[in-house]
């Protein structure tokens, strides 16, 4: 189910794992396919990542492995994901995606592994069940952003609901996420990707009607507002939001492991070298909280948007 250790890594480099993760992941084969009982783990855990491959809310909830795990435990999950590469490719083949998209939103299990290796030193992914969505082809890497097909939540749906849009919860729609290890978010990089997803949903999914992109993301906290400049990348993408629910349960771990690599880091020595640094630790040592947001706006594309009656400050 697994590539042979002369072909291995030429897969792992394919899926945007860091040279030095390599060896160690061809070393550890042995223990994956030689195994009775590892070998049976992996075949049940690929067959949860490929049945009903492309259905949305389908993809697998792994759990992640525990921390100070070993190398299998800690690595187990690529081996999926591997194993499972030929289906997925299978899929974005027949539904024509190109090549270049279908290999830049795999890239994401090396992005994850480089995640894994800045916050605990070692060869691994912690965020498992998130790159379900990758290989089960409900998210797509199109330019800077991530766009998972989805359905709106229950406060998300009334939320958008109460705005005048004619949605309500479980109705299609395309949920955002900002990865990291890809440039600034700028607006002209948001313009180019939301212009590339409209042709790319259109082209892959044209059964498929998405009207609103929906986000949840401390970095739709509004406080950051009062800490970065009104031209700054975040505070711009912050303004093609409106807001979906208000969260008023603190999240503080959640910007602390995005901006500096590590959740668990204590908040007096929290680096202060960028605005964004400054702003997320300056504002916990003044004992302050940080809150996901929820945002939402009408697609570009979207009737209702160019209608222009709800596309205001988006």
């Amino acid at each position: 189910m697994i590539p042979d250790a002369e072909d291995l890594p030429e897969v792992l480099l394919d899926l945007g794992v860091a040279h030095e993760d390599i060896n160690e992941l061809v070393a550890l084969r042995p223990r994956v396919a030689d195994d009775p009982e590892v070998s049976d783990l992996l075949e049940r855990a690929v067959d949860a990542v490929t049945r009903d491959m492309g259905t949305v809310g389908k993809s697998p909830g792994f759990p992640s492995p525990p921390d100070g795990g070993d190398l299998l435990e800690r690595c187990f999950s690529v081996y999926v994901y591997v194993a499972a590469l030929p289906a997925t490719r299978a899929y974005h083949r027949g539904l024509g995606v190109p090549d270049d998209v279908s290999r830049r939103t795999l890239a994401d299990l090396g992005r994850h592994m480089a995640v894994h290796r800045r916050r605990y030193g070692s060869c691994g992914i912690h965020a498992v069940a998130w790159l379900g969505l990758h290989f089960h082809g409900e998210l797509y890497q199109l330019g800077r952003l991530q766009y998972q097909r989805a359905t709106l939540g229950g406060r998300s749906g009334d939320g958008i609901a109460r705005a005048g849009m004619p949605l309500k919860p479980g109705d299609p729609c395309l949920s955002l996420h900002i990865p990291d290890y890809k440039g600034p978010l700028s607006p002209v990089a948001c313009d180019r990707s939301l212009l590339q997803a409209g042709e790319f949903f259109a082209r892959h999914y044209p059964r498929e009607r998405y009207e609103v992109a929906v986000c949840h993301s401390w970095l739709l906290d509004v406080q950051l507002k009062s800490y970065l400049r009104a031209d700054s990348n975040v505070v711009r993408f912050q303004e093609r939001f409106r807001t979906a629910w208000e969260n008023d349960e603190p999240d503080d771990g959640v910007p602390v492991g995005f901006v500096f690599g590590d959740p668990a880091l204590a908040v007096e020595g929290l680096p202060r070298r960028t605005s964004v640094e400054r702003a997320v630790g300056d504002h916990l040592r003044a004992g302050g909280h940080w809150y996901g947001g929820h945002g939402w706006f009408p697609l570009p594309w979207s009737g209702t948007a160019a209608e222009g009656n709800l596309v205001e400050g988006a």
